[in-house]
């Protein structure tokens, strides 16, 4: 095993290109393979007189595929080390994210082999970098790499360190949406990451608003696989899917327009509306994989939830059980369900076959929900304001008391 470990005096960069050319150039025979050795080390050295540090990449690049099947993989990382310290050079940082993206580019190109060691490359590259932005680009590879590659389990800590990356990159929206998508998708593979996956996939569907028409026909997919995803989670009750604009321009489409019929039932309506629907799109929910007995048990939850939300504080049982469209005996197993899913807050009152109810989930929170939020606090404010104006006047009162009656002792 030969190991590139600079000896002598030859910088380690042009003893990079010696190594890469001779192994590059081994099977041509001493005669051919010598002179052409020589010259890709003139021409190396000439570009770090000059300063041309791009082309210095872009000549060290030229023999990548070869090493990557040819040499160890201790060799190729000190190879590639050597290499991405290069990005250092230059005081253009134009002339740093070409570099950059060229060696990226490069090591992602296959994909398949030695993923993991092309991995490690790319965050080394990313550590040296210094613009916000490059380093974005570097990451974005990697998460392509991994993906492609089916290394994902590498790059899963990163994602959780993402709000910090965010406010570093200061990425403008098609950068975002890139990055959201690519992570919902890494995350969707990846086993316990399906919350994470939709709440990366929301944020991009939220990068999307009325008024970018022209782009919004992009996101309809997603916006799909967003309410399939939804719909399909036996633990998510509540979402802000549906006044997106991505979301909303499925209402009137010819593909999409029934799978928004399906969101707009799980969060507004009960389980009769469900059982309407799919009595009319069974081959809708097959195509997209939902299971029919597990739809019905989450909208019992949800109509349940409804329940609570739009009726008396007390919900009699004969209610639940019409609505749920279940037996005597189930509803309070429902209801219990219901509890351990946090969905609701209540107690039971078997003797008077009621549910009373002091806390209800709500499955949408928009513009109407912001609205009752706001006169409650509205109100709570006033009462508060009230409460304090009684104790104040109290006190005056006290204390006037008590100075009339200090009087009339003396």
């Amino acid at each position: 095993m030969t190991t590139v470990v600079p000896t002598s005096e030859e910088d380690p960069v042009l003893s990079v290109v010696r190594f890469t050319a001779e192994m590059s150039w081994a099977d041509a025979g001493a005669e051919t393979a010598e002179p052409e050795v020589n010259r890709l080390c003139v021409e190396a050295q000439k570009c770090m007189i000059e300063g041309r540090w791009l082309d210095l990449v872009s000549l060290m690049l030229a023999s990548a595929d070869i090493i990557f099947s040819k040499a160890s993989e201790k060799d190729l990382e000190c190879v590639f080390t050597i290499m991405c310290n290069l990005v250092k050079k230059p005081e253009s940082l134009d002339q740093v994210h070409e570099m950059a993206e060229l060696i990226s580019a490069k090591i992602i190109q296959q994909p398949n082999d030695k993923p993991a060691l092309r991995l490690k490359i790319l965050f080394n590259l990313y550590n040296l970098l210094e613009n916000p932005y490059s380093r974005f680009c570097v990451y974005l590879k990697s998460l392509k790499l991994a993906t492609a590659g089916k290394v994902t389990e590498h790059i899963l800590s990163s994602i959780k360190m993402m709000d910090n990356f965010l406010k570093e990159w200061n990425l403008g929206v098609k950068d975002q949406r890139e990055l959201f998508l690519a992570i919902s998708n890494i995350l969707k593979e990846s086993k316990g990451s399906t919350k994470d996956s939709f709440m990366f996939l929301t944020k991009y569907l939220e990068t999307f608003s009325s008024e970018d028409a022209s782009n919004m026909t992009e996101a309809k997919e997603e916006a799909a696989s967003a309410i399939v995803d939804f719909v399909r989670s036996p633990d998510m009750f509540k979402c802000d899917l549906l006044d997106m604009p991505a979301i909303v321009q499925l209402e009137k489409d010819g593909q999409y327009g029934p799978v928004y019929q399906l969101l707009k039932i799980f969060l507004t309506q009960r389980l009769d509306a469900y059982l309407e629907f799919e009595a009319a799109n069974s081959a809708l929910l097959k195509t997209y994989g939902l299971v029919h007995d597990d739809c019905i048990s989450k909208m019992r939850l949800m109509s349940l939830v409804d329940l609570g939300l739009n009726e008396s504080s007390q919900i009699p049982y004969s209610v639940i059980k019409q609505a749920l469209q279940i037996d005597d005996i189930e509803v309070e197993s429902w209801v219990v369900k219901a509890i351990t899913a946090k969905l609701l807050d209540c107690k039971i009152d078997q003797m008077n076959q009621v549910v009373i109810v002091s806390r209800c989930t709500e499955r949408v929170f928009g513009v109407h929900q912001w609205q009752d939020l706001r006169t409650k606090l509205v109100t709570w404010r006033g009462n508060i304001a009230g409460v304090i104006s009684t104790v104040q006047a109290n006190k005056i009162t006290e204390d006037s008391t008590q100075a009339v009656q200090g009087l009339a002792i003396r």
